[in-house]
């Protein structure tokens, strides 16, 4: 089929790039011309792990290319998708404003032939008829007749990381829409991948098609992430809880995660959730409740629990070091999340501002994070260009990202070259046994303390790595 894929973002290019994988001809449209150029090249503008092997496999093969024109885009595509940003407003509403743009673009360039117009963006709920009457309002600027076209809403559940496998292997496919011959094309779309023609096991039943109206397909999305970031903040608030009363947080999440009504999966206690979905759609779901009527005051609470786990490696920090002011605090990780380059609401983002509040050094050091790419509000901070050129001098290490490099670093290496050998586990991620036979002393998310610690008296102990000197730091 011949496909259009308007927005070159993580959705729009991970969707465009493995439709053409799987057959069909795509032409992804973007308004950036130097990124468009840099597509053209074979290059991925974002990293996701395989995504640049796949472009290149697409271009190679014919079946995608890269455009800036609009027009061209929509007079190929039988399906039009819709993949541009809908950040957040500072009221928690989604900015549609470049939905608005593309679906009038789309309008004024609508020139017979039947059309699905897809909704790959995260929208606020009830925009299927929204950009219904935007798309006829360009199309009316132009004073022609078209042969037609139907709103579909296609919710995407990529995660950044893992976008290219998630495409490839999903859990369920979402398809709302009122027209059944929009159905039936979006079926055929999806058909190699619905059969698992290119699954990791190509053994497993077809994925589930769910087909709904629209403002269900559109409720599907907001919903299952306000689920999992729920989810995320129960854990975190459980892993406070096993804090005080001295249980083990990765205990507790096995033993409930066995419950096959509760399963494993988001029970992963840590310094919380950020990104570019999970905060835009529990901020934009309790918006719309608001807007009806009602108050979504499990949400909200899911958001503040987040907010607050923000700087729980912050409040381990005081508990260990007392004074921050003068210390040097390294962070190991930037991103929100491994696998990704994305730092839109890291969590080390927050980290960063306060300990630089409290008179703290920060130093930070992640796989894929440079100088040129960070936020230029923290450009003060010292970005090291390697794991051992962040522990020098430092006081304590504070894991941020859980990127799986972390876990193979030589830590008695680290310890050997900071001042004291300090971890705070903000992923509860690194095999405290291994950190303490480095010379560190080990601190998690919702774990017992373990080491020569005392927190009451402030009092640390650390024996180097030849066993010859003796620090004690008050």
């Amino acid at each position: 089929m011949r496909v259009c894929v308007i927005g070159t973002g993580y959705v729009g290019l991970v969707t465009g790039a493995c439709l053409a994988k799987v057959g069909h001809q795509v032409i992804c449209i973007d308004n950036n011309a130097e990124k468009v150029a840099l597509m053209q090249s074979g290059k991925s503008p974002i990293f996701e792990p395989g995504l640049d092997e796949i472009i290149q496999s697409g271009m190679e093969s014919g079946r995608l290319q890269f455009s800036t024109d609009l027009g061209i885009g929509v007079a190929h595509g039988q399906i039009l998708f819709i993949a541009v940003g809908t950040p957040a407003l500072p009221n928690g509403e989604s900015d549609t404003q470049y939905v608005e743009a593309v679906a009038r673009g789309i309008g004024s360039h609508l020139n017979g032939g039947y059309k699905v117009i897809v909704n790959k963006s995260t929208v606020p709920i009830g925009s299927g008829d929204w950009v219904r009457r935007i798309v006829l309002d360009g199309v009316a600027e132009r004073h022609c007749a078209i042969a037609g076209f139907d709103i579909v809403s296609n919710p995407e559940f990529l995660r950044e990381g893992s976008a290219v496998y998630d495409t490839f292997n999903p859990d369920r496919i979402v398809l709302g829409s009122n027209s059944e011959q929009a159905i039936a094309m979006m079926q055929e779309l999806y058909a190699p991948i619905v059969q698992r023609e290119f699954a990791e096991n190509k053994s497993l039943p077809d994925v589930p098609v769910v087909v709904t109206d629209l403002t269900s397909a559109e409720m599907i999305k907001y919903a299952a992430n306000a689920f999992l970031a729920t989810k995320i903040s129960f854990i975190n608030e459980v892993a406070n809880i096993c804090d005080r009363v001295g249980a083990d947080i990765t205990q507790v999440a096995k033993g409930i995660g066995l419950d096959s009504r509760i399963g494993s999966k988001f029970l992963q206690a840590g310094i919380g959730w950020g990104g570019s979905c999970f905060p835009k759609d529990v901020s934009a779901l309790i918006h719309t409740a608001d807007d009806y009527g009602y108050e979504a005051q499990l949400l909200k609470a899911a958001v503040s629990t987040n907010q607050t786990q923000r700087l729980s490696a912050l409040e381990k920090l005081q508990q260990v070091l007392k004074i921050l002011k003068g210390k040097t605090i390294g962070l190991l990780g930037l991103t929100f999340k491994p696998d990704t380059d994305d730092m839109r609401d890291a969590p080390s983002l927050d980290l960063i501002s306060e300990l630089t509040r409290l008179g703290a050094k920060v130093k930070a050091y992640d796989p894929i994070i440079s100088q040129e790419n960070l936020h230029p509000h923290f450009a003060h901070i010292n970005l090291a260009n390697n794991p051992e050129e962040l522990a020098k001098g430092c006081d304590a290490l504070v894991l941020v990202t859980d990127w799986q490099v972390f876990s193979e670093l030589d830590y008695r290496e680290l310890a050997n070259v900071m001042v004291t050998a300090i971890v705070i586990d903000g992923r509860n991620f690194l095999n405290p046994q291994t950190l303490e036979q480095a010379g560190f002393y080990y601190v998690g998310i919702g774990r017992p303390n373990r080491g020569n610690v005392s927190v009451e008296t402030g009092i640390f102990s650390k024996i180097n790595n030849n066993s010859r000197n003796l620090q004690t730091v008050v």
